[in-house]
């Protein structure tokens, strides 16, 4: 059976329950499709949020969920497998086979971090293999910290990781991703260079002693950072033409200052579209994107009014 809806939030992430949490208080029928699976899930704390510092991500998810609910909106587990657009609106379809269409779809499905295949390294992800000093230098200062160059992108993530601490090695096993000038940059700082690969990470359960290289050698390292390469989960949008952006760190969808897509029915907020967002970004971003499908939503309310359109049923009398 369809299910039809003002809005229908694809993605229950920080940036899909801020978006579904303005919806419901603008009195938007709201669903938010959930597949469960946020990329901060690895992480047990969340740091650079004003007023929630050090909360477990997936406290924030639950408090996220009982604030919308207050408001009417619906949130339901599933996975979104494709989706379709024109002018009159927007329809998904489910995993299990449901169909659900809404006058406007908001994307916040996020990304995908994708890890080399180096020994050890996926088990720690969140934990001693880190990504955004931001995020988690504070707790791994003064600590003897290692950068992993995938690409020459990683040489910023590594400039940056050095205000941490003074303690650094990166390990860069492709040249061309590290050229004898910036060498001689990050050693200005003390910074150390072994141009090798890392083959395995050593320590007990999550936590990290060091790294073995190539050729066999042990660098005593308490916590890594790495750069992974990212990927947006939207591929249940490939039936729809929108216009991709393309970034040093991938292709994603295109939005414009209110994320608004290039089809007037889809708006796409979060790590979705831009990487870079950590998660008071993106609740900020979805805040906006949330805002900005109500008053879309609004200026066409009142143009099927003013024109007294026939089918024009008014939500709110």
């Amino acid at each position: 059976m369809d299910e039809n809806w003002d809005v229908i939030v694809v993605g229950g992430g920080a940036a899909g329950l801020a978006a579904a949490l303005m919806l419901g208080r603008a009195r938007r029928s709201t669903v938010v499709i959930d597949a469960g699976s946020p990329r901060n899930r690895f992480a047990a704390h969340m740091h650079g949020t004003l007023g929630m510092e050090g909360l477990d991500p997936a406290d924030l998810l639950h408090r996220g969920r009982s604030e919308v609910a207050t408001y009417g909106v619906t949130v339901r587990s599933g996975t979104v497998t494709q989706a379709d657009a024109d002018a009159d609106g927007v329809r998904v379809e489910l995993a299990d086979s449901a169909v659900l269409t809404a006058r406007a779809l908001v994307v916040t499905t996020g990304l995908v971090d994708e890890l080399p295949a180096v020994e050890g390294l996926q088990r720690r992800w969140g934990r001693s293999v880190l990504h955004c000093p931001y995020c988690h230098g504070w707790e791994v200062r003064d600590a003897r910290l290692g950068v992993i160059l995938t690409s020459p992108l990683g040489v910023h993530q590594a400039q940056l990781v050095r205000q941490w601490s003074s303690d650094l090695t990166v390990f860069v096993a492709d040249e061309q991703n590290l050229d004898a000038r910036t060498a001689e940059r990050l050693a200005s700082r003390g910074v150390r260079v072994v141009r090798e690969a890392v083959v395995a990470l050593l320590g007990e359960g999550d936590g990290l002693t060091g790294v073995r290289t190539a050729s066999g050698d042990i660098v005593d390292i308490d916590a890594v950072f790495i750069a992974a390469t990212t990927r947006p989960s939207d591929a249940f949008l490939a039936g729809i033409e929108l216009r991709r952006a393309t970034t040093p760190m991938g292709e994603f969808v295109e939005v414009d200052a209110t994320g608004r897509t290039s089809h007037p029915r889809i708006w796409a907020a979060g790590n979705v579209t831009n990487p870079g967002a950590n998660v008071p970004m993106s609740i900020g971003a979805g805040t906006l994107v949330g805002a900005a499908v109500n008053a879309a939503l609004v200026e066409e309310d009142f143009d099927a009014a003013d024109a007294g359109r026939p089918d024009f049923r008014d939500a709110v009398s």
